[in-house]
């Protein structure tokens, strides 16, 4: 099998204190020395992707140099946080103080009122993952926090201590896919 590989690439920050997840916000792309480092550690050859909210967007345009830019793909957003979305998490905690703890003590299975489970936003970006590499075999995709957690998750097993996994905005995660999964960097800052 050929070598498959996506450099995943974290949005620029929101600026949100809330938990943000389908919500359309735009991401601060001031940086622009940091967004040159990470246009400059990334292939020229592989195409450039992102979710299609607009913080993954505007940082996917900052970082693609003269590369083939590939149409946004919705099945690579964050979770949907539902009923939480753009709230902070002391605000849950006191109207749903078991709802958040479960949410957060078993992630896999439990969701916030009108949103995703942890193993919905897996599954999701699993399926797009798979279908983008058998189109592409090598991706730089822009995405959010869950979605580049979720693939680092797979392919290292980090089980209940996934959350723990820092993912730093305008970081780089590189994941080889095939011939053997092998994550290779994960929150690297260029």
């Amino acid at each position: 099998m050929d070598a498959q590989e996506i450099w995943w690439i974290r949005h620029g920050p929101t600026r949100s204190k809330g938990m943000v997840g389908w919500s359309d916000l735009p991401a601060d792309l001031s940086d622009e020395a940091a967004i040159a480092r990470l246009e400059g550690a990334l292939p020229k050859d592989a195409p450039v992707i992102s979710s299609d909210l607009i913080r993954t967007v505007t940082t996917a345009d900052a970082i693609q140099g003269d590369r083939i830019r590939l149409p946004h793909d919705p099945d690579l957003r964050e979770m949907s946080f539902g009923d939480w979305e753009l709230r902070t998490h002391a605000d849950i905690e006191a109207e749903d103080p078991e709802r958040i703890r479960a949410f957060w003590d078993d992630p896999g299975s439990v969701r916030p009122p009108g949103g995703e489970s942890w193993s919905d936003l897996s599954a999701r970006v699993d399926a797009a993952t798979t279908r983008l590499l058998n189109q592409h075999a090598r991706l730089i995709i822009v995405a959010h926090f869950g979605t580049i957690l979720s693939q680092v998750q797979k392919i290292g097993a980090l089980g209940e201590n996934a959350f723990g996994q820092r993912i730093e905005n305008l970081s780089l995660t590189q994941i080889r896919y095939a011939p053997t999964p092998e994550i290779i960097r994960v929150n690297h800052a260029p």
